[in-house]
């Protein structure tokens, strides 16, 4: 996970193929955030297949999510403004709530509570069983689920209004107004998800630079960042948080599903019973999310619709099995030393390679004034 998400990072922007898809569809930067995500539901179940205290897991649980929420907020809050800007420090009218490591924050906390405090004394002999002893979190997952597609689906979203400011601090900031009153929708403009976030965060809380920018509708590059086109749509330039609260309903249901994955390991020895049974449940998320795409609930990352959660979360598993068959069962662990070592350390090598934090620092040496840096001398940010 943390080689794919350098390569997109990295990559991405030269490359716009592999980089996330401007809204409906998959490209292989989507695939980043559920493998993540599905990863930390499996380590959730090794780490809790044995609890001494049930309270003091809690209580460590909390603060390592405050921990990740803190870090989310000083790394993709604003506080650091990047390359080429040799500043720092946040408006707190301004400061985006929301973002990588918050969703990560969230979902770990509410599956680590899952297996906590949600587990049957059920003994596991067979896949009913095991489905016996999780039953709550399995209907966690659904309440999760259903409540997303109710709120998705179900929740009118009326006419609403955005400014940005002009870059000459004399005038005043230019207003735009999108015309919705739909319920239902699942495009840039009059979605739920992108509603919640205004009414909740605020609009000056979401991420400025949203990926539907790089659409036909709003680029003339799409599908890569660029000028607006002459009929462009009031909505391109309005923010929209890419990890807001309702679609992390969603991103919740992957790390569920990893959960789920990890039991597996847990309560079944054998490597042929692992096997079957993570295949069975591959089989039928991935056959599941790519029906519910030609049934009109298209694969989208940024609403991270339950299509995408279902095929990702199935293509995770596939992954997964395969490494698993590599390492455990064939024997080649020394093809994955180095992916062992960058997943033991995958919250360092984030902040540093998704951060921008080693080019941040670098840039602040420089000769005679800020321009005259070693990241412009090679060429990076310039």
């Amino acid at each position: 996970m943390m080689l794919l998400m350098i390569l997109v990072d990295n990559a991405g922007g030269v490359l716009p193929a592999i980089n996330h898809s401007p809204w409906n569809g998959v490209t292989l930067a989507d695939f980043v955030m559920p493998f993540f995500l599905f990863i930390v539901g499996v380590s959730l179940a090794l780490t809790y297949k044995k609890l001494s205290c049930s309270t003091v897991a809690t209580r460590k649980a909390i603060v390592r999510t405050l921990k990740l929420l803190i870090l989310g907020l000083f790394f993709q809050g604003g506080f650091l403004h990047g390359i080429n800007d040799l500043t720092y420090g946040v408006d707190i009218e301004q400061i985006r709530w929301l973002g990588i490591l918050q969703r990560i924050a969230i979902a770990y906390l509410l599956t680590a509570l899952c297996e906590i405090w949600l587990k049957g004394v059920d003994n596991v002999n067979s896949g009913s069983s095991l489905l016996r002893k999780y039953r709550f979190q399995w209907f966690f997952a659904l309440m999760l689920t259903t409540l997303y597609l109710f709120l998705l689906y179900g929740l009118y979203v009326p006419d609403w209004e955005y400014q940005i400011p002009i870059k000459a601090s004399s005038s005043a900031p230019k207003m735009f107004s999108v015309k919705c009153g739909v319920r239902g929708d699942t495009e840039p403009a009059c979605n739920a998800v992108g509603m919640i976030d205004r009414k909740i965060l605020g609009i000056n809380h979401l991420y400025r630079r949203p990926v539907y920018a790089r659409t036909e509708q709003c680029s003339i590059n799409s599908p890569d960042y660029g000028p607006l086109p002459s009929d462009a749509p009031s909505w391109c330039q309005a923010p929209f948080d890419p990890e807001g609260l309702l679609s992390s309903v969603m991103a919740i249901v992957t790390c569920l599903v990893g959960l789920h994955y990890g039991h597996i390991i847990v309560h079944f020895k054998d490597h042929k019973d692992r096997i079957f049974h993570w295949m069975i449940t591959t089989s039928c998320l991935i056959l599941l999310g790519l029906s519910l795409d030609l049934c009109g609930m298209h694969l989208n990352k940024v609403l991270y619709s339950f299509s995408y959660m279902c095929f990702t979360a199935g293509v995770a598993g596939i992954l997964f099995a395969a490494i698993y068959l590599m390492v455990d069962v064939c024997g080649y662990r020394r093809l994955t030393l180095v992916m062992e070592w960058m997943g033991m350390h995958a919250l360092m090598i984030y902040i540093i390679a998704a951060c921008n934090i080693v080019p941040v620092v670098l840039q602040g040496f420089y000769w005679g004034r800020p321009q005259n840096n070693i990241l412009r001398l090679i060429g990076i940010g310039s």
